[in-house]
């Protein structure tokens, strides 16, 4: 019954629907230009198309998103929020209003799948949006070789052979805003190139518009539904993506960052042959980190690989505050290395955020009382981040816990934590949900994305929750030894204050050690339980083959 209400919903204003999306996507088109008054002048043909496909693309925008407004406003109306209905009828619709933005991402292609893997990486967003478009991460269709030579020769110069021998035209990677080719220069050297598609400013700045008008539209009807913080992160980080200098510049200082590691790889970049559109970098071997077969073929362990690359970001966040924003599979390489075993390849370095010193400090405060399970200094950082009210939800986030847990870290809750848990969840609205994530800092949106995404790639390596949070605790405590800034409340005035914190961090590091050490003895016993079961069950085999008569042949 109440799963028909949309259809009918949209079904009997059909007429009028057609001529308001058509409108909206006309005026999309107009606050698109009103946006970017200064554009390049471009032929008539040109100008036509694009505003066609523009009306064309936000007008399914439009329809996507009124459809699961009101799939919600009208699916949960006069329902408990306390009730197993409410719960279930809620997933429904989740997955429903998922599988719809799945299908706008597909259509519209292009920035609208971007957006959608970006949906997909928030862990605050439902489970039916994350696992339903997880797809999208390897949904790209390659541009024609014309088209990314055009973009090479307006960027490289007319005569391409002038700086390569040659050039694959079959790309041997494909996203949504670029596709990388191999070559091979002058100088027999092999590198890759990562060419943007053509067109696509023009594209971005439509479909932000777009996507921006309609969270605004929504929020004025139903000002609860507020989705703005959103499309505000999606902009900053698609901006950042599109401008290749940008991720030249980043690319550098991460292998400065890096230097000390032999186990972390950042291809060279070849300054002279870069450019806003054009990237060209040394060729790297290696395959995908979640192909675990592979990994397991040449020899290597998983969960040395998973360790690996949790100590690598967590370096990043906690010790050098320049966090890569884009860890998914296809941006990290296994590479076989004959001292090491193997090394990771750290690729796509469009996406990163410089964390404020300040928030560096707090987060690694932050996470110094999530070990000790210091639940009053835990909202005294909360409140240097402003999250206010929602400083209980911190421990549940990043370690599985309540925050007046009496669970050790690194264990989950116990089963009247989950009950009590549950009734909690139950009261909250999608409204309190939108407030939370506009409360959050910027850099607190690139952390949590950031350690979704490692965390799901750990998960596919069998490496256990508790190892990642070890790593993250130890590099929180090394990233507390640095020095900050002079003027900041954190530096250490004197002798006493020194020793003080020395002790301080020998506390928690024991902390850790006995955790481990805990965790140690906790599985030693399950191994001894399991081959102790093993062995009388082969003991028992034998016996009662012994006593098992010998059949007579007559």
């Amino acid at each position: 019954m109440r799963r028909s209400i949309v259809s009918k919903f949209l079904g009997k204003r059909a007429s009028l629907y057609l001529f308001i999306i058509s409108g909206t996507g006309a005026s999309a088109l107009t606050y698109h230009h009103t946006l970017n008054p200064h554009r390049d002048s471009h032929s008539l043909v040109h100008c036509i198309t694009t505003s066609f496909n523009g009306v064309v693309r936000s007008s399914r925008s439009l329809y996507t998103i009124t459809a699961n407004v009101v799939d919600y406003k009208y699916s949960l109306q006069g329902l408990s929020k306390d009730t197993d209905q409410y719960t279930r009828i809620l997933s429904e619709v989740h997955l429903r209003s998922a599988k719809r933005i799945l299908k706008l991402c597909e259509m519209n292609q292009g920035f609208y799948i971007k957006a959608g893997q970006f949906v997909a990486s928030v862990r605050q967003v439902p489970t039916e949006y994350s696992s339903t478009l997880a797809s999208l991460q390897d949904q790209a269709v390659p541009c024609s070789f014309e088209a990314i030579k055009e973009v090479l020769i307006s960027n490289l110069g007319s005569d391409l052979k002038e700086i390569f021998l040659s050039i694959d035209e079959q790309p041997i990677a494909a996203a949504s805003i670029a596709q990388v080719h191999r070559a091979l220069l002058k100088d027999h050297q092999e590198v890759v190139l990562k060419v943007q598609y053509p067109g696509l400013n023009d594209r971005m700045r439509m479909d932000i518009a777009t996507m921006s008008l309609l969270t605004k539209c929504v929020t004025w009807f139903f000002p609860e539904y507020r989705f703005q913080w959103m499309v505000l992160e999606f902009s900053r980080v698609i901006a950042l993506e599109l401008d290749f200098l940008q991720e030249a510049r980043n690319s550098v200082k991460t292998a400065v960052n890096f230097k000390h590691s032999n186990r972390i790889r950042v291809p060279k970049v070849f300054q002279e042959l870069t450019t806003s559109q054009v990237l060209t970098m040394e060729y790297c071997k290696g395959r995908r980190v979640d192909d675990v077969d592979y990994i397991r073929e040449m020899g290597i362990d998983p969960r040395k690989v998973a360790k690996v690359l949790v100590e690598a970001f967590a370096e990043m966040i906690f010790v050098h505050g320049f966090v890569h924003g884009d860890p998914h599979p296809g941006n990290i390489l296994v590479s076989l290395d004959e001292k090491q075993g193997f090394c990771l390849v750290l690729l796509d370095h469009g996406i990163y955020k410089s964390l404020d010193e300040e928030f560096r400090v707090n987060y690694c405060q932050l996470w110094k009382a999530l070990v000790l399970l210091d639940s009053h200094k835990i909202q005294q950082v909360a409140q240097h981040f402003g999250i206010g009210v929602y400083a209980k939800y911190l421990p549940l986030i990043f370690t599985g816990r309540t925050i007046n847990s009496k669970a050790a870290f690194g264990d989950g809750m116990s089963v009247e934590e989950k009950k009590n848990l549950k009734q909690e969840v139950k009261s909250l609205s999608i409204g309190d949900i939108s407030e939370f994530m506009e409360s959050l800092p910027s850099e607190f949106l690139t952390v949590l994305r950031t350690d979704a995404l490692v965390r799901s790639l750990t998960s596919k390596l069998g490496s256990s929750q508790r190892e990642r949070l070890v790593v993250y605790a130890n590099y929180a405590l090394h990233g507390l030894s640095l020095k900050s800034d002079p003027d900041s409340d954190f530096v250490l005035k004197d002798v006493r204050t020194r020793i003080m914190s020395k002790i301080d961090h020998l506390q928690v590091r024991l902390v850790l050690e006995l955790l481990q050490l805990l965790w140690w003895l906790r599985d030693t016993k399950r191994a001894v339980v399991t081959w102790s079961k093993q062995i009388t069950m082969l003991i028992n085999g034998l016996v009662s083959d012994l006593h098992t008569p010998t059949s007579v042949i007559s």
